[in-house]
């Protein structure tokens, strides 16, 4: 009986990962949550609206695409995330990425790469993957982060400094060459009005933390453009704005652009669960809660899917739009439902006025965005305080991010951050003779204390430290049997795991050692590595009477051989 019910609570803990969290606040919402999470809602949405604009035009599509992001995945994903506080919507992360997918394959491209994102970001949540993105190193999230952060600024120039470009350059080298080649097409006027909506960027927090700065940076910039008359570019000049909603556009879906577009896809899906989840994970320390990650990657799934569908580009948590919905008082998933609503009914009713809104002012917002996803100071402080491998991973994703693309950085990142790993770990791994293992041990009272120990004439002791596996199998190989040896121990106390490269090489040295008569003793054989050496018919080779429990029982036995 107690173990069915053990095994009935196990079940539904289980179960219950994969219930959203919107669920489990309703059970005791009140009506004072509810005032709250609908006065932090439209807040946010005020934020978000802005920030959706400039993103979307950053990312190479239409303004009114970013709002249906943040209107269509901002609901889907609070509706069914993980997390309690969380916003999603277009985020900076996204932008190189999409503006090259659509340069390159067209919004059809776009979308399909959005669903497969989605459909991957729905397996691995329920693959119970959430647990797995902290297994990216930080040196490569900082440094693609980094790059991100360069690109998107360089990408502005243009609007800041109201150039005109002969070329339309994708890649940011390219963009930052056409920029200087442009510069005698500079816009004195376009600066002027880029400039003064960057100073209220930055100082208007300073003495009014209510209402949200870009806000206000685009009024005045309106007004500057409209009522003195400055010749600058507006949203208007460069795009059709559109106020209709959406209806549901299914792509066309062939094998050559989905295999095509299959590594962007992933892209989009860890870049999506990473930020996510690194949201999650900000807002968990805000409110003191904690977040369902593998609820919140389905959520992720579901809210690209239905973004794409509805002619969006691919969400996810924004971190600075948590935050704010965490300080204006939003306690549940119901302030994201409410900030998307609010999103809809601007879209209806204001989104034609996005037109007034000059270029510089959406150049000096993403500035700002760019400047505080940078990262600056912990890019610097990993550089001075980091080993030269984890300095050597950060500035390549860096790098690569800004001259090639997010898919070239994160792969080459991944790859070259594994590698310095198994080198660093290789390196860790010994085969000594005598070595002392542990600290604050009972020498008199320890089997495995070396001290004073009597080794027979005739028998030679190694001692392995550290975990055995392909990029350290080689060191088995020091283990040597001179003329006259009659018997090898090998202490495997400091082995925790072992894989089947380095199995390999011990069946190679037992094989040498029956060669020359030598009788081979393996003592202190941890869990992994003797289930391993079970399983590959290996213990039966070298004989359960070898295997000693410790080194006084392989040192006693090879007395007696």
């Amino acid at each position: 009986m107690h173990v069915l019910q053990k095994m009935c609570k196990g079940w539904e803990r289980e179960m219950n990962q994969f219930v959203p969290k919107l669920f489990d606040c309703m059970k005791s919402y009140s009506k004072e949550q509810c005032i709250k999470d609908i006065i932090s809602g439209i807040i946010v949405a005020i934020i978000a609206l802005p920030l959706s604009i400039a993103l979307a035009l950053a990312s190479g599509v239409g303004p009114e695409q970013g709002i249906y992001t943040a209107i269509f995945a901002g609901f889907v994903i609070s509706f069914l995330g993980g997390s309690r506080v969380q916003i999603a919507g277009p985020t900076a992360a996204f932008a190189t990425i999409v503006a090259g997918i659509v340069a390159e394959n067209g919004m059809q491209g776009l979308v399909i790469a959005t669903i497969m994102a989605g459909i991957i970001l729905i397996i691995m949540g329920f693959l119970k993957f959430g647990n797995l993105i902290k297994f990216i190193p930080y040196t490569i999230t900082t440094g693609f982060t980094a790059g991100i952060a360069v690109t998107i600024a360089i990408g502005q120039i243009k609007d800041f400094l109201g150039l005109t470009f002969t070329k339309s350059p994708i890649d940011t080298i390219g963009k930052a060459q056409e920029c200087i080649n442009s510069m005698t097409t500079f816009n004195w006027q376009a600066l002027v009005v880029g400039v003064v909506a960057l100073a209220i960027l930055i100082i208007w927090p300073r003495f009014n933390k209510l209402i949200p700065p870009s806000l206000i940076a685009v009024i005045v910039s309106i007004i500057m453009v409209k009522l003195i008359g400055m010749d600058v570019k507006t949203i208007g000049d460069l795009y059709t704005i559109s106020n209709k909603i959406p209806g549901i556009t299914i792509p066309e879906f062939n094998m050559g652009l989905i295999t095509k577009l299959l590594p962007d896809a992933f892209t989009i899906a860890i870049l999506a669960g990473i930020e996510s989840l690194l949201s999650c994970v900000v807002s968990d320390g805000m409110i003191g809660s904690r977040h369902k990650p593998n609820m919140e990657l389905v959520a992720q799934g579901a809210g690209n899917l239905v973004s794409a569908l509805f002619g969006g580009i691919p969400a996810t948590g924004a971190i600075a739009r948590t935050a704010a919905n965490v300080k204006n008082g939003g306690s549940t998933p119901v302030a994201g439902m409410v900030h998307s609503i609010t999103l809809l009914l601007i879209l209806v009713v204001l989104m034609p006025y996005a037109a007034w809104i000059p270029m510089p002012a959406i150049a000096a917002i993403l500035f700002v965005v760019a400047y505080n996803m940078s990262g600056w100071r912990e890019f610097v402080s990993l550089c001075k305080a980091s080993p030269k491998s984890d300095i050597l991973v950060l500035v390549v994703t860096f790098v690569l991010t800004i001259v090639f693309d997010l898919v070239v950085a994160i792969e080459t990142g991944i790859v070259l951050a594994a590698l310095l790993f198994l080198m660093r770990m290789a390196n860790v791994t010994e085969v000594k003779s005598w070595k002392y293992i542990g600290d604050n041990i009972d020498e008199e009272n320890d089997p495995e204390s070396i001290k004073l120990k009597v080794v027979p004439k005739h028998t030679l002791v190694y001692e392995v430290i550290g975990p055995m596996f392909f990029a350290a199998a080689d060191k088995f190989m020091e283990i040597s049997a001179q003329t006259g040896i009659k018997v090898v121990i090998i202490r495997m106390r400091g082995v925790p795991a072992m894989d089947v490269t380095a199995l390999r090489s011990l069946r190679m040295i037992h094989d040498r050692c029956q060669k020359k008569g030598i009788t081979l003793l393996l003592s202190h054989v941890q869990e992994q590595p003797k289930m391993m050496m079970e399983k590959a018919g290996f213990a039966a080779e070298v004989g359960e009477e070898n295997f000693c429990k410790n080194i006084d029982v392989a040192l006693e036995r090879a007395a007696q051989l």
